[in-house]
């Protein structure tokens, strides 16, 4: 697997290409209704059949390179360690460590070292996101109600 060291953000023409290259694309993936479109590299005359699905991923690549963020492709079976799990929660390694050993996230030892699979990590996440959208939703009905919420 690749990994590129050195991330820079896109620079400005890099972005202004990007929104382009989306917006002639997305209009481009609205008309295909093959699985496996067939493109063209202009400068070398080139045909190549690639996915449907693959197509789409470089639409959302090229969108978020758009709006000058930074893009990183990580297969979904990937495992990480607790340090980088921990950035992508937003929180201390500490307390992921809790999380891991509460069972809340699953996780491999590997000698002493945690790993954890970047897919288990997103649906940890994904879960944390549902239950804090009940949370505030719950919230906004008990001030609504007691008055302190207007609507």
């Amino acid at each position: 697997m690749y990994i590129n060291e050195k991330t820079e953000r896109p620079s400005k023409e890099e972005q202004k290409v990007a929104m382009e290259s989306y917006d002639a694309l997305a209009t481009a993936l609205d008309q295909i209704h093959s699985d496996y479109p067939e493109i063209e590299i202009k400068e070398t005359n080139e045909k190549i059949k690639v996915s449907l699905k693959a197509l789409q991923l470089l639409a959302k690549i090229l969108k978020e390179t758009g709006k000058g963020k930074l893009v990183s492709i990580v297969p979904v079976a990937t495992e990480i360690t607790t340090q980088a799990a921990a950035e992508i929660l937003g929180c201390s390694r500490p307390h992921l460590i809790k999380l891991l050993e509460s069972g809340e996230i699953a996780f491999a030892k590997v000698g002493k070292h945690r790993r954890i699979k970047y897919q288990d990590l997103l649906d940890f996440k994904r879960k944390i996101k549902l239950e804090q959208r009940k949370l505030l939703i719950e919230i906004m009905k008990s001030d609504e109600e007691s008055g302190l919420y207007d609507s």
